[in-house]
């Protein structure tokens, strides 16, 4: 019997293990289609891949040098002379009647200060999981609400091989959600839904139930974070590699009921009470 996990994506190792689109015109790890309203795309991005400081053009690629041939880089001059005899002249003299700013005696510790105060009667506060700045720029997106909300995505794995994908979060974290939810007044505004936006299973694993299985740990975290309905927004007759919103006839098989009827971009909804 197959060996099945599902993990959290929470950093760069956990993020590798996304399984490519079966369509390599797609792909979910350069994907920011639900997080850009305006210029998403669902297109592969090979650069969005890996980390910044793996990118080319580096520290070793900046250095550059004149058009003479010399090493380094001449300030090009303004068109304003005595600035550039000002600049050319060195640093200026110190002011021997400037003093440097005292403090406030009547100030509160530790205000106007880099460091935060402590409060020594205060337990510490927790460390809050984040991703890296120079991350892969998906990774950035997922990661968004790691101290807040917890995880933006899951991958099924069988026998440890990643065989299916799923991203979900709050409807504040995919502006497109919101915008598709804009054109249905009827939709209730409250409690506002989490949003199930990608869910994909690789080609050799499909037919398995994998996809199901993995909608309902997903249904399961987020009745845990205290959301009490989903959503999902899934184009109708699109072809299977062409999507990542699944069809109707899935979400359906999966205990979702048509909210909106929509003859194309229907919104299928669940309770998770």
């Amino acid at each position: 019997m197959a060996d099945i996990r599902i993990i959290d994506v929470l950093d760069e190792p956990g993020f590798l293990r996304i399984p490519p689109c079966a369509d390599p015109g797609f792909d979910h790890r350069s994907c920011d289609y639900w997080e850009d309203a305006d210029r998403g795309s669902k297109a592969a991005r090979l650069a969005w891949f890996a980390s910044a400081g793996d990118a080319p053009g580096g520290s070793a690629g900046a250095s550059a040098t004149t058009t003479s041939g010399a090493a380094g880089s001449a300030r090009p001059r303004s068109a304003n002379p005595f600035l550039d005899d000002l600049e050319s002249a060195g640093p200026a003299m110190p002011n021997p009647f400037a003093v440097g700013r005292t403090a406030n005696p009547f100030a509160t510790p530790g205000d106007g200060e880099e460091e935060p105060v402590v409060n020594p009667f205060a337990p510490p506060p927790k460390a809050r999981p984040m991703v890296a700045s120079d991350a892969p720029r998906k990774l950035q997106l997922l990661g968004r609400g790691l101290g807040i909300a917890g995880s933006y995505a899951k991958i099924l794995l069988v026998d440890d091989e990643p065989a299916a994908y799923a991203q979900f979060g709050p409807l504040t974290a995919y502006p497109r959600a919101q915008r598709t939810r804009d054109l249905y007044p009827a939709l209730p505004d409250s409690p506002l839904p989490a949003v199930i936006t990608c869910i994909a299973t690789t080609a050799d694993a499909r037919h398995a139930g994998l996809a199901r299985r993995l909608i309902q740990a997903v249904r399961e975290d987020l009745a845990g974070r205290g959301f009490s309905a989903v959503e999902t927004y899934p184009e109708v007759g699109a072809a299977p590699d062409a999507t990542s919103g699944a069809s109707p006839a899935f979400w359906t098989s999966v205990g979702f009921e048509m909210a909106v009827a929509d003859a194309r971009f229907p919104v299928m909804r669940r309770d998770l009470g």
